[in-house]
């Protein structure tokens, strides 16, 4: 396995992964559908962004992207890998290689916003929740959360 620079040509597969990997959690059709425009990595969006892949055998099975809000602080904004590969080390191997890149660029604080099936996950390598932000599905949070990088 080994994580490169996502090229523009690789917008249509990221965002097949977006996709499948959000339909994992058991969202109903019709809200997975509401969110495919925001699961869309556009080939502006690569561009524009720090985008990842991570290869093994010649196949793009995971990515994430970093989005830089100030000189010390960046945001994951997708971390996904297709369903089949939840539970095998991938988004491990995903938020690892995300944390190290931002630690190259000297950045201090990572944020994110969770799914909240991802909370337990992020907070497992350290993450906390620092606000619930109310999501598009009513009666629904979503956990902002931080890493503090020393």
């Amino acid at each position: 396995m080994k994580i490169e620079k996502a090229h523009i040509d690789d917008h249509e597969i990221l965002s097949e992964i977006a996709f499948k990997g959000k339909s994992y959690w058991n969202y109903g059709e019709e809200q997975l559908e509401a969110w495919r425009d925001n699961l869309t990595i556009s080939k502006d969006y690569i561009k524009e962004n720090k985008v990842y892949k991570l290869v093994e055998l010649d196949k793009t099975i995971g990515f994430y992207s970093l989005i830089l809000i100030d000189k010390s602080t960046i945001k994951i904004d997708f971390l996904f890998m297709f369903p089949e590969f939840i539970g095998k080390g991938i988004g491990k191997f995903l938020l690892e290689s995300s944390i190290e890149t931002a630690k190259k660029m000297k950045i201090k604080r990572i944020v994110l916003d969770a799914d909240p099936n991802a909370e337990a996950f992020y907070k497992h390598f350290g993450f906390v929740t620092y606000e619930k932000m109310e999501s598009s599905i009513k009666n629904r949070f979503l956990p902002k959360m931080e890493l503090i990088i020393p």
